[in-house]
């Protein structure tokens, strides 16, 4: 009875041992006036009345009462927000609370310096044609025109752009996108950016921000993509891609035309097509034509003072391409060969809504922004805010930017009416997040981490343009989101900050076979188990050491990961406006 009594008061002890407490903090660190929230999860329920601020240099804790409980969340007995804004002064922190004890992290004005310009690390890793990064050029010889009727299997000379991800595909979606959100985050934030590289993209002087080096690196492939008035190119190569492994100068995939030759090059077409028994479900021209025409005529008006040939040469393709996706509404979708995944673009109105305003800005032609008002309309919120779900990128881009140049109109009525629109948005994913500890109401669909820059991105500039602080505060929760403030600690950003916990072993060739590690670099982030568990090809190669964090979303650090351990572009690239705004605050 005795030795009996003994094992249960060891099993006991054992279970004691075992469940554990956490507190995650943002990693990058918190300027002096931020709302700050660390969030702490634990796997038995703990009685937490307060906790203490710990100044590392000096030794001096201060008490904090300010907990919110929030319950349990699966998978944790207990979760709580732990509000420290009080704490100000610069310097080195640790907090604990209960049995818990956080990373150090930094309060300061100038946590955020320079890390607007890591991303551009990572666009400089993802070109294609000469690539800086690795000093070696590929992909010289794209590409042969497919399902182009008459015009299949003709070359067309379409070098340069960035691969997409970790894979060597193009498409004109992200990449138009891409663009946009750099030259926007340049607009908006002009002193922030820094001159250390040249426009090929090794490291030089050339009196132009980096930041708009690779915005025209982009503008001049597009240009290539559209060579013609009725001519626009959607994508280069296809998941036959997938089948290779290696760096892109090496790159051995066989089209059609003999191993590492060309890449096929598919045209914008309004109706299902594809090579093989998958097809996608494109119905019109008007979301890829429209992102043509924005970036092009956003790109104009950077450049008009720097260079203005180019600049000239952009309006006038914006100008063309604005007549062609008004004539061809519909979304115009990208193409696989292999597999059933394409990005599953749905929406148009939003494309075009931001064409017209560009145009309308370039021109102060009235149709423009009469046309620009009645797109607006069809779509007053981008349909993921507040989803549990959506197809892969069925609302793209992630965030209605025609909503906000709209809502910076003069006239009153129509700046309310977006800015109604914006806000809606905002307060469905703000609903939808409920009790969450984290406030996290975004889908954990793929590319989550996409969605949540782009909620970021929404907040803040509503935040700026309307004066209305409400939401501030899940704005600021998403931000740490992506610096660690979430059930896995894991920062979603390659080397922000340099000392943080962020991907090590990320789905990518380049990672492996150069060795490198691709600053800058936005993960997909975390799915939804059901997602995981029914891609193909997905595995994991080394031992889940998330697994006891997983939520109703998983997330691996893991190279066989692509679905939540992907670096994507586009997704990077998006990161340049919020990041800039935070890099000001120091200014």
């Amino acid at each position: 009875m005795r030795s009996l009594a003994c094992v249960v008061v060891m099993a006991l002890v054992a279970i004691a041992v075992k469940a554990e407490s956490w507190v995650r903090v943002n990693q990058m660190g918190y300027l002096p006036n931020d709302i700050k929230v660390a969030v702490m999860i634990m796997e038995q329920p703990e009685t937490v009345k307060s906790f203490k601020v710990t100044n590392v240099a000096t030794g001096k804790s201060v008490k904090i009462n300010k907990v919110k409980l929030m319950g349990e969340q699966y998978p944790f007995g207990g979760t709580a927000r732990l509000d420290f804004s009080q704490i100000t002064e610069p310097g080195t922190y640790y907090i604990t609370a209960g049995s818990a004890k956080s990373r150090e992290f930094k309060i300061g004005k100038n946590v955020y310096v320079g890390a607007n310009e890591v991303p551009l690390r990572y666009m400089r890793q993802q070109r294609c044609g000469f690539n800086p990064f690795l000093k070696d050029s590929c992909h010289t010889i794209d590409g042969r025109i497919v399902l182009s009727g008459e015009d299949d299997g003709k070359y067309v000379d379409v070098t340069g752009g960035w691969h997409d991800a970790s894979d060597y595909l193009q498409y004109l979606s992200t990449s138009a996108n891409a663009v946009y959100q750099m030259l926007f985050a340049y607009m908006q934030n002009p002193n922030v950016w820094a001159d250390e590289y040249l426009a090929n993209g090794l490291p030089g002087k050339n009196n132009i921000p980096d930041i708009l080096d690779e915005a025209r690196w982009g503008l001049e492939w597009m240009l290539k993509m559209n060579p013609n008035d009725s001519t626009f190119f959607n994508q280069i190569a296809d998941d036959r891609d997938h089948s290779f492994s290696g760096l892109p100068a090496r790159d051995t995939v066989d089209y059609g035309w003999g191993p590492g030759k060309e890449r096929p090059v598919y045209p914008c077409c309004g109706e299902p097509y594809g090579l093989s028994k998958y097809k996608n479900d494109s119905k019109g021209l008007a979301s890829s034509v429209g992102k043509f025409c924005s970036s092009f005529s956003l790109g104009a008006k950077v450049f008009g003072e720097i260079d203005a040939e180019f600049a000239e040469v952009l309006q006038s393709k914006a100008t063309n391409a604005y007549k062609v996706g008004k004539a061809n509404p519909g979304a115009c979708q990208t193409a696989c060969t292999v597999s059933p995944y394409y990005y599953e673009e749905d929406n148009w109105s939003d494309d075009m809504e931001l064409a017209a305003m560009e145009m309308y800005r370039a021109t102060g032609e009235k149709d423009y922004l009469k046309d620009a008002i009645e797109y607006g309309r069809l779509e007053p919120v981008t349909p993921w805010m507040g989803a549990d779900s959506a197809h892969h990128y069925q609302w793209y881009p992630f965030m209605n930017m025609g909503h906000v140049l709209l809502s910076m109109e003069k006239n009153e009525r129509v700046k309310a009416e977006f800015l109604r629109n914006m806000k809606a948005g905002l307060e469905r994913v703000r609903d939808r997040a409920g009790n969450s500890a984290f406030m996290h109401g975004i889908p954990f669909i793929w590319c989550s981490n996409n969605l949540t820059i782009a909620f970021i991105t929404q907040a803040m500039l509503y935040r700026k343009l309307s004066g209305d602080t409400q939401y501030l505060e899940i704005e600021t929760a998403m931000r740490d989101w992506l610096f660690g403030v979430n059930p896995w600690g894991k920062c979603m950003i390659i080397a922000l900050p340099e000392d943080g916990d962020y991907p090590i072993d990320p789905h990518s060739p380049l990672a492996i076979k150069a060795e490198c590690r691709l600053d800058g670099g936005v993960v997909d982030g975390p799915v939804y188990e059901n997602i995981f568990k029914s891609l193909w090809y997905l595995y994991l190669r080394n031992e889940d050491r998330y697994k006891r964090f997983h939520t109703i979303a998983v997330y691996h650090d893991d190279y066989s990961d692509y679905s939540t351990n992907e670096p994507t572009m586009d997704g990077t690239a998006c990161l340049t406006y919020f990041l800039g705004c935070l890099a000001a605050e120091a200014k």
